[in-house]
């Protein structure tokens, strides 16, 4: 085999067929078109990051001898300590009692996905996801190949054919996911009973449970659900004894540029993860680690408020111009937090096609909903993000895509 007529594909490892584009992180390109009214990208709007704040402390880091050298050496793989200790007493505000050497920073949560898919997840293991669920879970996931199945909140499915499926495929439910708080997609914020329900499968099937909680901070309005490793914690006793990871972040309420994020959980889980992490990339910048500390320690809560108000207004406008302009046959949910509405459009439209139409008759973006399955994919789905748009921009797109919903439906 030469050079000039080798494939690159016939050298990849049979895991790299599973590794594909994210339709989000394309959708994105078209926020630099300023003519395009985009709800495609689930990101924080930049207009609300507190840039004085990284600023002064990148500054002051840097002024510092001592602390400048810190800050540009290597460290060790579970995280710049005071930032651990930071973040396990934010956890008991959620009701999770712990300390430093239950935590692991990560390089985001997205890393964290990453580590947990490689160390639960053998060749034809079966990864329990909601439908819809995060597409980046699956992404993350999908390199260490195992089969999907739908997991059931509300119903009654048994364990026992859970396990069956799994058994059928050639392994084990290796794992449960699932964003409980204001879900990417869907918006919806998971039940206590159906959170208890997972435990109790969780525990049959003897399996860990993934708690992503990166919107668990922008509750809007009605009352907050325990966290899933709360609730476990109550069952067994202490951390030590639960099966839950619960996957954090400061990107929806700091900033993400600096890609800092954590896994809090047993010691024996975390210690794993560790090791992960010494493979991976032997730890997260050190600057960024000892910036985000002191940025959370200055601003978290009154940052988190200013974010909480911003976005209130924003998924109003959102539910609002859909209640004014999509037609009969259009639903919708009403998040009572995080960043993102989930349409459902008549059947027999695909949200594909519409997008494809939006952007060149209404210059309006979204995210088809199919990317969201693991399996049983649903087209006619779609996914608005209210999180980067002024309560304007939202109606005005929200009308021009109404009227396009509209024409399709009547053609149909």
């Amino acid at each position: 085999m030469t050079s000039e007529n080798a494939s690159w594909q016939d050298r990849f490892a049979s895991r790299a067929s599973r590794m594909n584009a994210s339709e989000i992180r394309e959708l994105l390109k078209l926020l630099d078109q300023p003519d395009v009214i985009s709800y495609a990208g689930g990101i924080p709007d930049p207009a609300l990051f507190p840039t004085d704040v990284f600023a002064k402390a990148y500054a002051e880091i840097m002024a510092d001898p001592a602390k400048s050298a810190q800050a540009l050496q290597y460290s060790v793989s579970e995280g710049y300590l005071p930032l651990r200790r930071w973040i396990a007493g934010h956890m008991a505000t959620v009701g999770v009692p712990c300390d430093e050497n239950n935590i692991v920073i990560t390089a985001g949560s997205q890393q964290a996905l990453d580590f947990i898919g490689k160390l639960f997840l053998s060749p034809g293991d079966t990864a329990l996801v909601t439908a819809p669920t995060y597409l980046g879970a699956l992404q993350a996931f999908n390199a260490y190949e195992p089969c999907y199945d739908t997991l059931v909140l509300e119903g009654n499915r048994t364990p026992e054919s859970y396990r069956e499926t799994a058994a059928a495929r050639g392994g084990r439910v290796g794992l449960a996911y699932l964003v409980p708080d204001f879900s990417n997609p869907s918006g919806e914020t998971v039940s206590l009973a159906a959170r208890e329900g997972l435990l109790d499968l969780a525990g049959a099937l003897d399996c860990a449970v993934v708690e992503d909680a990166a919107y668990q901070a922008l509750r809007y309005d009605g009352e907050r659900v325990p966290s899933i490793l709360a609730l476990d914690i109550a069952r067994s006793g202490g951390i030590e004894n639960t099966r839950t990871l619960y996957c954090g972040t400061f990107s929806k309420t700091l900033a993400p540029a600096l890609r800092v994020g954590w896994v809090c959980g047993a010691r024996a889980a975390i210690a794993k993860i560790v090791l992960a992490k010494q493979a991976a990339d032997l730890h997260c910048a050190t600057i960024n680690q000892m910036v985000m500390h002191r940025v959370a320690e200055e601003t978290y809560d009154k940052q988190v408020a200013r974010n909480r108000e911003v976005y209130r207004e924003r998924r109003d406008a959102m539910l609002a111009a859909l209640a004014r302009h999509m037609p009969a046959g259009v639903t919708w949910t009403k998040p009572e937090g995080g960043m993102f509405v989930w349409v459902s459009l008549p059947e027999g439209m695909d949200g594909a096609a519409l997008l494809a139409r939006a952007i060149e008759e209404c210059r309006v973006a979204f995210v088809p909903g199919g990317a969201f399955y693991g399996e049983g994919r649903q087209e006619n789905r779609l996914r608005l993000s209210y999180s980067l748009s002024t309560p304007e921009q939202i109606e005005a797109g929200i009308a021009r895509l109404g009227g396009l919903v509209a024409r399709m439906a009547d053609a149909a």
